[in-house]
């Protein structure tokens, strides 16, 4: 026999033993899941067939090592196929909460210049104008970048307190540029400005607010902010007086990454809740579960 034909040989009998190693551990996680009751009608009809096509006692003793093996291995791997599982999923979740931070990510880099250009326009303007005017509105602009640029960079969750803190800076920002038109109060128990709160929710809220309800009425309005403690939930409630909100629209950008991002982070336990107050404006609520979470 040439060194071709050694090579061949040697090649085929390497496939052979792959392909038996993956039938092995696939006849063998399959044992390992499936239930007593069906092995036996599997290996009855199996016994059956055998007898049919005259296999002998080799059918039987298929039957006796398949029994053997899921007795004594069985259930150790199916509880490894079921940690396997539940550990991919988890892979899959995470996948999918770093995705929609990205797009979340993504949109807040499309929707910071806009606001920044307007902002350092205004206080070009005010310092012809007003140059104390403009030395409040340059600080108010430092301590919402302070505030809101380690979010947007590092994408990571915060404490309510600082959510707040970076919605007061921006209102404060847009008092400067709509002057009377704008007024604000935020309300939150000293209680619950530690709580751990996922980044840039109430933000958009304030945004979608003011841009929606605010911005489009002649002589402006109010928006409050007000955070409580529920039963088992924090719920932070943004309304304004501004002119409404049309229940049947859609959601906007903003409105539907703040659904998938609750989504994302606890499931069906949080939600955001829109209503109509009856002295019109509109009113959002955020409802996050009451316990520690690592957030983003």
């Amino acid at each position: 026999m040439n060194a071709d034909n050694k090579n061949k040989l040697l090649l085929f009998a390497l496939d052979f033993v792959e392909v038996c190693r993956v039938f092995w551990w696939k006849f063998f996680d399959w044992l390992a899941v499936i239930s007593w009751g069906y092995l036996v009608f599997v290996s009855f009809l199996a016994m059956i067939i055998g007898s049919i096509l005259g296999l002998g006692s080799l059918l039987p003793l298929l039957v006796f090592g398949s029994v053997m093996i899921k007795s004594l291995a069985g259930g150790k791997r199916r509880a490894e196929i079921a940690a396997n599982d539940a550990t991919n999923r988890a892979n899959l979740e995470a996948l999918e909460r770093r995705v929609l931070e990205a797009e979340m990510a993504t949109l807040q880099a499309q929707i910071e210049p806009h606001f920044l250009f307007n902002t350092l326009a205004l206080i070009s303007q005010l310092i012809e104008t007003d140059p104390h005017q403009a030395s409040i509105v340059h600080t108010h602009l430092i301590k919402y970048l302070r505030a809101a640029l380690p979010q947007i960079r590092e994408q990571g969750g915060g404490k309510l307190g600082q959510q707040l803190e970076l919605s007061r800076a921006y209102l404060n920002i847009m008092q400067a540029r709509m002057q009377e038109r704008l007024t604000y109060e935020i309300t939150c128990p000293t209680s619950l400005e530690q709580i751990a709160f996922p980044s840039m929710m109430i933000q958009t809220l304030v945004e979608n607010a003011i841009k929606h309800g605010l911005e489009p009425k002649t002589d402006g309005g109010h928006i409050s902010i007000l955070a409580r403690q529920g039963e088992d939930e924090i719920i932070v409630e943004v309304e304004d007086n501004g002119i409404g909100f049309d229940l049947h629209a859609d959601d906007g950008i903003g409105l539907s990454n703040i659904r998938e991002r609750l989504k994302v982070l606890y499931g069906l336990k949080a939600s955001l809740v829109i209503e109509i107050p009856a002295t019109g404006g509109a009113r959002l609520s955020l409802h996050i579960p009451n316990y520690s979470i690592s957030v983003s």
